[in-house]
């Protein structure tokens, strides 16, 4: 079996994961009032600043999650994993807030498999919650 030669990558790390979104501002409000995430940046930029780079995530955590208009497409369609210490209360948590598009809380365990339920924020990207 040969192995093949190759340079090793130089990437450490998943630092930014990307969402598009139809409304920024709607967003936002999503990502900070209904799940807890704040603010990491938010800056406008081009030649007239109608460009708007914007980054929220849970405290603590070092990846970001930037929301960006559609540049080529609809937006929605992503997805990404967050983690919580406590399925069953950030369930109950999200259930009083009314959230929509909310899966039921997993009523059994498959061995090998995280407990996790997700939800979908207003443009249809898909939140995956995970018990770690």
């Amino acid at each position: 079996m040969s192995t093949p030669t190759q340079r090793p990558t130089t990437l450490n790390n998943i630092g930014v994961v990307m969402f598009t979104v139809a409304d920024q501002d709607a967003a936002l409000d999503f990502y900070t009032r209904v799940l807890g995430f704040e603010v990491r940046g938010d800056t406008r930029f081009g030649e007239n600043d109608e460009y708007r780079w914007l980054e929220v995530a849970p405290p603590g955590s070092t990846a970001r999650l930037a929301l960006n208009p559609p540049m080529y497409d609809e937006p929605g369609g992503s997805a990404i994993g967050v983690e919580t210490s406590d399925l069953a209360a950030e369930h109950a948590r999200l259930t009083e807030l009314g959230v929509t598009g909310l899966d039921p809380l997993p009523t059994d365990d498959t061995p090998g498999v995280p407990r996790l339920f997700m939800l979908r924020d207003p443009d249809g990207n898909v939140i995956t919650v995970v018990e770690a």
